[in-house]
């Protein structure tokens, strides 16, 4: 097979990724006129809101803010302004939707319905079932290794990469747990600690791409590669949380880390008789295709509760369960090959 088509093919759709221009629903004058009715009065139509009650001077009408609002909803920002963005733009998007038009974006956001105060209930439901998922292949990974292959006479496994996929099982962990508190609530914490700890499990795989695809067992050989990704990819973390935040640059920096190791990838399944390859180009060809897909076609809520992020963490999970697997496949081809050598 000729890889090098492949390199041109994602090469050629990760170029069509565009960003987003502004949101159409925060110039729409009904929005706005009810923005600021409703943070003048404290209601969108029927529905008003305690915490939304001030006088002209800025105070509290009923009492201090520890009565107008518990500390359980300030902690989910569960604010005047939060809550009138959110009546308003479900107001509005109603009387569109009788009005035959098509839906838009506040904010940047596309319209979601609430429950129980999260803000894309689909999204965190499979976010927390990925998050599982990836406990559960790194845990099977764990007993593989050592418990059901032969060990080392100093205790230590055979698999060269035993303790980069434990941190790459960490950091994965760690980004879609956040990804799963960014998708319940978006506010700036928990933009920019789940857009970090995506780009520092991004950064990761890259460097555990290149070191398996290139079979570096060398330590100091390793060092040199990782050094300059982890120095890039901590920079652009700081630049990004106490700087600049952002969005458009994080956007570039997490798909041309995930289109190198995706061509490195590709390429190496290419070359290698690795028994499970077929896995790795499932994964690779569909996660990859996927991922930008979600960039470029993105759409409206189904129901305004399935978008294209949604579709994408559903997609996650049967690609995380044949990862693993590939992971796990990985360990018992390079134990076995090492044994062989020994004998």
């Amino acid at each position: 097979m000729d890889w090098s088509r492949w390199v041109l093919v994602f090469v050629a759709f990760f170029c069509l990724v565009r960003g987003l221009g502004a949101s159409d629903g925060d110039a729409d004058p009904v929005y706005k006129s009810c923005l600021e009715e409703c943070q003048t009065t404290g209601c969108v139509g029927k529905k008003c809101f305690q915490h939304c009650k001030f006088s002209s001077d800025g105070k509290p009408i009923d009492g201090p803010w520890y009565h107008q609002e518990p500390l359980y909803q300030r902690w989910k920002q569960w604010d005047c302004q939060s809550d009138c963005e959110y009546h308003c733009m479900i107001s509005r998007e109603d009387e569109r939707l009788e009005l035959g038009l098509k839906p838009v974006k506040y904010h940047g956001r596309w319209p979601f319905h609430r429950v129980y105060g999260i803000q894309e209930p689909v999204s965190v439901a499979l976010a927390a079932v990925i998050l599982a998922l990836q406990f559960h292949g790194w845990i099977s990974f764990f007993i593989l290794v050592y418990y059901k292959l032969s060990l080392r006479p100093n205790k230590k496994t055979y698999y060269e990469y035993t303790g980069l996929w434990h941190i790459y099982a960490l950091l994965c962990m760690n980004a879609w747990f956040w990804c799963a508190v960014y998708h319940t609530r978006d506010v700036e914490l928990t933009e920019k600690l789940y857009f970090s700890s995506t780009v520092a499990w991004v950064g990761f795989s890259l460097i555990l791409a290149t070191l398996r695809a290139f079979d570096i067992r060398d330590e100091a050989a390793r060092v040199m590669i990782a050094a300059p990704v982890i120095a890039f990819v901590t920079t652009h973390i700081l630049y990004l949380n106490f700087y600049n935040f952002d969005k458009g640059l994080n956007a570039k920096v997490s798909g041309s880390l995930t289109l190198v190791q995706v061509l490195i990838w590709l390429v190496w399944a290419t070359a290698t008789r690795h028994p499970s390859r077929w896995k790795l180009w499932l994964v690779v060809l569909v996660g990859g295709s996927l991922s930008m897909l979600v960039e470029v076609y993105d759409f409206a809520p189904l129901g305004r509760y399935v978008d294209a992020q949604a579709i994408w963490h559903a997609a996650a999970i049967p690609l995380g369960y044949i990862w693993w697997s590939f992971v796990r496949d990985d360990a018992e081809f390079r134990t076995s090959s090492l044994l062989k050598k020994t004998k």
